[in-house]
């Protein structure tokens, strides 16, 4: 185990743990954690805010606000379930987690924290697919237990209703609509070798994988290449690639290597912050994307964007945006997906100020998880904490025991 720490000159003892896919370096994920701490900071200045990470080195250099940092995989368990031990309340999430292969890992921190009488909050997390056993098992019973369930979007309440979860599931919205952009500036603009001046569309790739199971890697390049030439004819515009994993470039390599002109393509190959990215949005004129936070990133923006549903997340939100979005992303949608892109060119003037108005209203419901956050968090502070703490570290939580329960025992 790895932890970072930070002296703070005012900082009280409560401890506030983050679980969840941070130090990926997936680019939507890092968006979100920088989101959920700016919210508990907040609420809390002087809390100590503990990151469970999966790269504690890239979590101690991106993530400033973070006041420790706890590696947690590949290592020794028994410090981690110390540190564990030590919070007040362990947020699991948000982002896209809870799903085959890796909810079983999550929920066996959450549970472990459980065990140990610590309230823990599902921060607009995001589900599915699940037809794992081991996952849906660990999702019907370990979700019930925690004080709150908050999911980003409606596709993942219906796929942990049908798991099976018998527990109240509100939801709100991604929490990285609440990213801050940073200035991109035209000297980053000539390091990338992007022309300025001209019109530029942005378009985002992804891996095939788990999240992203019906992709075919051959099909999907070929019909991204068609409709990069179709946007460079079209609109006389270069088409950047933003990557949001060191995976996506090869795989914008592989659509510019099937495009007619690619001469008019170019990758993003320098090291950037979330809220760069959200900035680099500011130079765009249009964004077609598969990656979820790089079509959050140009709504936010307020640009046409054009979202290519890989999976149900991508999907749900093109549907709360009004943003139109194939069924899919396949070669044999070619035809379709250009006259797509050209009706969203030429009627985006009439759809912006319904965009804006859709985008401000997630914003609102992202706000709102942090809300519900720091309801439990004063319930925490104004009992079960002390009770917790009062009757030591070998508290243990039976089946069905939530931080209610414990705020009985805190008077």
């Amino acid at each position: 185990m790895t932890i970072n720490q930070h002296p703070s000159p005012a900082s009280s003892d409560l401890r506030i743990g983050l679980l969840g896919s941070y130090g990926g370096c997936n680019m939507g994920d890092e968006a979100i954690l920088m989101c959920v701490l700016s919210c508990l900071r907040a609420h809390r200045p002087h809390a100590r805010l503990v990151v469970f990470s999966r790269n504690a080195d890239h979590t101690r250099t991106h993530q400033p606000e973070a006041d420790e940092v706890v590696d947690w995989e590949n290592v020794p368990q028994k410090p981690v379930l110390d540190a564990l031990a030590g919070l007040d309340l362990l947020v699991l999430g948000g982002g896209g987690i809870l799903y085959d292969g890796e909810a079983r890992r999550y929920l066996r921190l959450v549970r472990a924290a459980q065990e140990r009488g610590v309230p823990t909050f599902a921060y607009a997390v995001g589900a599915g697919p699940l037809r794992e056993a081991d996952d849906r098992e660990a999702v019907r019973k370990v979700l019930p237990e925690m004080d709150e369930v908050v999911v980003r979007d409606e596709e993942s309440r219906l796929v942990l209703e049908e798991v099976g979860v018998e527990c109240e599931l509100t939801v709100t919205a991604d929490p990285a609509l609440l990213l801050t952009p940073e200035p991109f500036t035209e000297q980053m603009m000539r390091q990338e070798g992007l022309p300025l001046g001209a019109r530029l569309v942005g378009m985002s790739v992804r891996e095939p994988g788990r999240a992203a199971e019906k992709l075919d890697e051959d099909d999907y390049h070929a019909l991204l290449a068609d409709v990069a030439d179709f946007l460079a004819r079209r609109l006389d515009a270069h088409v950047v690639f933003v990557p949001m994993e060191r995976q996506d470039v090869r795989h914008a390599h592989g659509v510019l290597s099937r495009m007619s002109a690619p001469d008019l393509g170019r990758i993003l190959h320098n090291s950037y912050s979330p809220g760069q990215v959200l900035g680099f949005m500011s130079h765009l004129d249009m964004v077609v994307g598969m990656r979820l936070h790089v079509v959050i990133f140009a709504a936010l923006s307020g640009l046409p964007v054009l979202p290519l549903p890989y999976s149900g997340k991508v999907f749900d939100f093109a549907r709360r945006t009004g943003a139109p979005a194939l069924v899919g992303v396949a070669r044999e949608q070619a035809g379709l997906l250009l006259a797509e892109v050209d009706r969203l060119w030429d009627e985006f003037p009439q759809r912006q100020e319904n965009l804006n108005t859709r985008v401000q209203g997630l914003r609102a419901l992202a706000r709102e998880t942090c809300a519900r956050c720091g309801v439990l968090l004063d319930s925490i502070d104004g009992g079960a904490r002390g009770a917790r703490r009062a009757e030591g570290a070998d508290l243990i939580l039976t089946p069905g025991s939530r931080a209610a329960d414990l705020r009985g025992h805190g008077g």
